[in-house]
């Protein structure tokens, strides 16, 4: 009778591991999905607000708070600036801050501000950026490399390895501009050699893009452009194109066949109007959501491992921590109609 015992209370003690070791594999949770009521206040830093994909991104993060009822500190906004993301962070553990969810646009200098946090246990969620050093508990982001190849294989495309190609390359001290750019040249290189390709740096600002676009079309024929970040180059990319006459239908010969990156809805309404032909869809929503999923997560003192998540992504490891890359589709006239994407949410 004793050992039939034993025997239950092992088996009990088995189960509840397993519960355990469950709750601890990667991205196998959902949000609001048991790390609430663990403690802590959750500080959250805006990157920047003359972006409509950070503004929608910043709605998000509003109605997340809410919905998850999280107990979030006001946002701050370090508007580009890493001196002033230091600045905030450090207002924002004065006021009580246990976890830390930051989009830090200078992925090398931010560093020192996440050693900072490490010494004094504070976990940060790096969102859309990877940071170069410094710990992080998870970067939610996209697979950049991939925004870069599918705007290659479109481009490659839709112009059959001829013509050239206008890249506006975002900021290279950032990782998302490194990667798409890196990516980008790359497959051009080898897979559509007979396009040339002109990489112009932007610093991810639409009037630097525009005065090089200018450059580039008085010294000849553009048959396509691969813009980095819809939201801060396609008004002035757009308005450009028309000033020169070449903002025309795709059947017509003289189109500029363009390729952006965001999915932000004035992408969508180009697309429709055929100024542009495609973006790749960073998931504004799911950048919110899966930000704050994990700094609850953090409060609660979960843990991850790489592998594929329950919401269609996959984490892997990086060297200072983890990163959930989460799915960025591409949208054409095909699919720009999906209810299912953000960008055709938001404004609902």
């Amino acid at each position: 009778m004793l050992n039939r015992r034993l025997v239950v209370v092992a088996v009990g003690v088995a189960l509840v591991a397993l519960v355990v070791a469950g709750c601890n594999r990667g991205g196998k949770s959902t949000p609001g999905g048991g790390a609430s009521g663990s403690g802590g206040k959750v500080g959250i830093d805006l990157p920047r607000s003359d972006s409509d994909f950070w503004n929608s991104y910043a709605k998000y993060v509003s109605a997340d708070v809410t919905s998850m009822k999280l107990d979030a500190l006001a946002p701050t906004n370090s508007q580009n600036d890493i001196t002033k993301l230091a600045s905030n962070v450090q207002a924002l553990q004065a006021q009580g801050a246990k976890v830390i969810v930051m989009a830090p646009q200078d992925t090398g200098a931010v560093a020192s501000t996440l050693d900072g946090l490490a010494a004094k246990n504070i976990p940060v969620v790096s969102v859309d950026t990877r940071p170069d050093k410094g710990k992080v508990f998870m970067v939610v982001r996209a697979d950049n490399k991939a925004y870069g190849m599918k705007a290659c294989d479109f481009l490659g495309g839709k112009l059959a390895n001829k013509g050239t190609v206008v890249e506006f390359e975002g900021d290279l001290t950032s990782i998302n501009g490194r990667d798409r750019s890196d990516a980008f040249g790359q497959c051009m290189s080898s897979k559509y050699p007979g396009i040339k390709v002109l990489a112009e740096e932007t610093n991810w600002k639409g009037d630097v893009a525009s005065a090089k676009l200018q450059d580039a079309l008085n010294q000849g024929v553009i048959n396509g452009i691969y813009m980095q970040a819809g939201g801060v180059f396609l008004a002035p990319t757009i308005a450009l194109l028309q000033q020169k006459n070449l903002l025309v239908a795709p059947t017509d010969p003289k189109h500029v066949f363009i390729v952006s990156n965001d999915g932000i809805p004035a992408e969508f309404t180009a697309i429709k109007a055929g100024q542009i032909d495609a973006t790749v869809s960073q998931p504004a929503d799911l950048y919110a959501k899966y930000a704050l999923f994990y700094a609850q997560a953090a409060l609660a003192g979960k843990t991850y491992q790489p592998g594929p998540t329950d919401h269609q992504s996959t984490i892997i490891t990086i060297p200072n921590g983890l990163e959930d890359q989460l799915p960025a589709p591409l949208v054409t006239s095909d699919n720009v109609n999906d209810t299912s994407l953000w960008g055709n949410q938001v404004n609902k």
